[in-house]
């Protein structure tokens, strides 16, 4: 059977082969030792190419021998049980192909990186502000279920209820790749808990998203741009606290962003931490801005408005939750809310890769 070249191709095998020569080129140069993290970062990317390739090669035996195996069956007329046997290891192979269909999907700049999480509830108080806590869990239960770190590294309690604003940290594999694909206006439907007259409300909360780099090196920050403050950490945590200056604010002047880090003890580690917010920060500023640099050539606008929300969770009149990027949608709402949002995610990859 044949196929068009660009389903055929649809893996860049040739692509990646290049570029697993350009990085064991990198990591031969003598001058990548004198730099950890640029080490680290290629050993990283080249330890990933070389799996992909690998599952590539493994994968087109697999079919080779399918193939074969069905002119075999078909030849010696074969019994049931052949056949039964021949459409179980059909059935791992397409297995073994959508994995790694998907595999290449990660294939953004640092879609392999740790990730920054930061939700803001939007309009609306205590209605908003639960609805930010429940996003907050959503993350979390999907992170424990890919097997990710969490770390709760900055929050603002609201009055009543919920958060106004929570940051996380998630670490592991193709954590940022993952929950980029989050990033935006999440929008709840329901009755709400906090209305006596049992209202059907509407709230809103953005999500915004942010690759912890590695490489820092591509972002230059001179102590002279930034100004350090500390401050008493606020909200439960017991008596040391709020007894001690722990909690760090850093502000970079030039592009005003103020990042905030006051879940550890000691100073140095929220420091430590809020540092690497910043490069996280600035790396997400870079990565939109050639983001709209890209839809400006295609003559197209990005749209951050509150209007125009990502996904949409309705819980009252009906259970639906949809995505109004690629019209994937579910009715099983308890199920997304408990975490279970990686259909979502992988859809929305898909439809990246087509564009």
């Amino acid at each position: 059977m044949k196929c068009k070249r660009k389903q055929c191709t649809v893996f860049d095998e040739a692509g990646l082969i290049e570029k697993q020569k350009r990085l064991k080129k990198e990591e031969q140069d003598e001058n990548i030792y004198a730099d950890p993290s640029r080490l680290k970062r290629v050993g990283k990317e080249k330890k990933a190419t070389e799996l992909v390739l690998e599952k590539i090669t493994k994968t087109r035996s697999q079919i080779s021998d399918l193939f074969a195996l069905f002119e075999l069956l078909q030849s010696e007329s074969a019994g049931e049980e052949d056949w039964k046997e021949f459409g179980l290891e059909l059935s791992q192979a397409k297995k073994d192909i959508e994995e790694l269909y998907i595999e290449t999907l990660y294939s953004g700049e640092h879609d392999d990186s740790d990730a920054l999480i930061e939700l803001h509830a939007g309009a609306g108080g205590e209605e908003a502000q639960d609805w930010t806590q429940m996003l907050e869990r959503m993350f979390s239960r999907f992170a424990d279920k890919e097997g990710y770190d969490v770390k709760v590294l900055n929050y603002l309690y609201g009055e009543g209820a919920g958060y106004k604003s929570v940051t996380l940290l998630v670490e592991g594999k193709h954590a940022y790749g993952n929950l980029k694909c989050e990033r935006g206006v999440h929008r709840l439907v329901r009755i709400s808990p906090f209305d006596a007259n049992k209202r059907r409300h509407t709230s809103f909360a953005s999500v915004e998203v942010s690759p912890i780099i590695e490489d820092s090196a591509e972002i230059e920050i001179r102590p002279d741009e930034i100004k350090v403050d500390t401050f008493r950490s606020g909200g439960a945590g017991g008596q040391h606290i709020n007894k001690t200056e722990s909690a760090v604010r850093i502000t970079h002047i030039k592009t005003g962003i103020v990042v905030a880090c006051q879940n550890e003890r000691s100073q140095t580690q929220n420091r430590e931490y809020a540092m690497k917010m910043l490069y996280a920060k600035l790396a997400e500023k870079a990565e939109k801005e050639k983001e709209a640099e890209r839809l400006k050539k295609l003559g197209l606008q990005m749209k951050i408005e509150w209007g125009s929300q990502i996904r949409s969770y309705v819980l009252c009149p009906y259970n639906l939750v949809k995505d109004h990027r690629t019209n994937f949608e579910t009715g099983d709402t308890a199920s997304v809310l408990d975490g279970d949002i990686k259909d979502f995610i992988i859809e929305k990859l898909k439809s990246d890769k087509l564009n």
